[in-house]
């Protein structure tokens, strides 16, 4: 088994392994994905189908987000994933199963998608919460743009390889393309020791309490920092206006520049590339020395670009183009090194519980933006959403840098100090 050592050069080679497995994990459930929903909408036709299942994908992370953080500080993270990993193969073998037999019910896929998305409420805050520890601190927000790229580059490539496919394949085929990209996954996690955090004072308290008082007490952990508390906040306002707005391309697209399902690829495509240009940006550049600079620059831009969509007249729609581009590329330069800050600041071990609420109140928030989207953008038109966006990302950067607790927020590192004379990360 691989040993990686984040303090020399030898840890790139252990930790490029994981992230490949995650690259065919993530490209699998990309195809699987599209698969799903385009055998929802060709079988019913139903926007009420087509919600209930995106709810189902929602409430569990929400739902579950923080207890699940609780038990992945408790657990080991490496074991963590690779069960959740295995999860997804099991839910992609069922509806392969499903779609094999031709048995395969509305409901079955609600309870699928739900299961999938309740792995993967412990797999992302897991696997941020190892970066840390596998990762030198100078090279986190290169790896998290390398994140972002890879994110952008699977919305670009899985759904027109995903209707290919859907043309010469059948459903169940493309589902056993999900099974067998999470079991590479599996097996690259397996091939590496992924260290363990540090021993604390947290990892005492947690190794003594319940699993709800470790939730409680990762609560605690935020609310004692107000620029955690402060930053949170922002990613759920973002997320409560910019969901929505996305949501709403279709309507932009048809009833604004009087487009059709052409220029709506189009405008999907370009915010894909955006995130994998900015994701690129970041894995070579890094950012600015301060990262907090970097995240206050992306908001601007993702400001501006957002505001240029909302202005465009009905006969500018490659000015449009080029925004959403803007936008997805902003995306990057705002949340690469914004999650770099996070693991940086925040104690290891209180990692998987940070990760897990962040996640928890930013996906609440795009319910409820999709809720009040539809009639505001019925009443007063679809570019009043935008404008709303716009305006919020620039008073957001505003308040990045008018606030110390955000403009200094890493400058605070953990300062737990090492419990029973342990010091360093130590492998499972």
């Amino acid at each position: 088994m691989i040993t990686i050592d984040r303090t020399g050069a030898s840890w790139k080679y252990p930790f490029a392994l994981i992230w490949l497995g995650q690259v065919f994990s993530l490209f699998g459930s990309g195809l699987a994905g599209f698969a799903i929903i385009w055998w929802l909408t060709s079988t019913t036709g139903s926007a009420t189908v087509l919600a209930t299942a995106t709810l189902a994908t929602l409430l569990p992370g929400v739902l579950v987000g923080p207890l699940a953080g609780a038990l992945i500080d408790r657990w080991d993270r490496r074991t963590v994933m690779m069960l959740a990993d295995l999860t997804g193969a099991l839910c992609a073998a069922i509806l392969a199963y499903l779609f094999w037999s031709e048995t395969l019910a509305i409901w079955h896929v609600y309870i699928i998608m739900a299961l999938r998305s309740l792995a993967g409420a412990f797999h992302w805050p897991a696997m941020q919460a190892s970066t840390s520890l596998m990762v030198p601190d100078r090279h986190l927000a290169r790896v998290a743009g390398l994140n972002q790229m890879l994110q952008g580059a699977t919305n670009i490539v899985a759904p027109p390889l995903g209707a290919l496919l859907i043309a010469i394949w059948p459903l169940h085929g493309l589902m056993l393309i999900d099974v067998v990209t999470a079991l590479i996954a599996v097996c690259s996690i397996g091939l590496v020791r992924i260290p363990r955090p540090p021993r604390t004072i947290h990892t005492v308290e947690t190794s003594r309490s319940s699993v709800v008082a470790d939730m409680i007490a990762g609560l605690r952990y935020i609310w004692r920092w107000p620029g955690l508390i402060i930053v949170m906040a922002m990613a759920a306002l973002i997320n409560l206006l910019l969901t929505p707005a996305f949501s709403l391309l279709p309507i932009l697209v048809t009833k604004h520049f009087g487009g059709a399902a052409l220029q709506l690829a189009w405008m999907n495509t370009a915010e894909g590339a955006g995130i994998v240009i900015g994701g690129i940006i970041i894995g070579i550049w890094g950012g600015f020395r301060r990262r907090m600079h970097t995240v206050v620059s992306g908001l601007v831009g993702l400001g501006i670009s957002i505001l240029a969509i909302a202005i465009a007249p009905s006969h500018a729609f490659l000015l449009a183009l080029a925004a959403v581009a803007i936008v997805g590329a902003m995306s990057s330069v705002v949340n690469a090194p914004l999650m770099a800050i996070i693991q940086s600041v925040v104690a290891p071990d209180m990692q998987g519980r940070v990760f897990t609420v962040l996640g928890s109140i930013s996906m609440a928030m795009s319910p409820l933006g999709l809720v009040l989207a539809g009639p505001i953008a019925d009443t007063f038109g679809v570019q009043v959403w935008y404008l709303f966006g716009g305006i919020l990302c620039l008073l957001i950067a505003l308040t990045a840098l008018a606030v110390p607790a955000v403009r200094h927020l890493e400058d605070r590192r953990h300062d737990e100090r090492p419990v029973g004379g342990v010091t360093g990360v130590t492998s499972p």
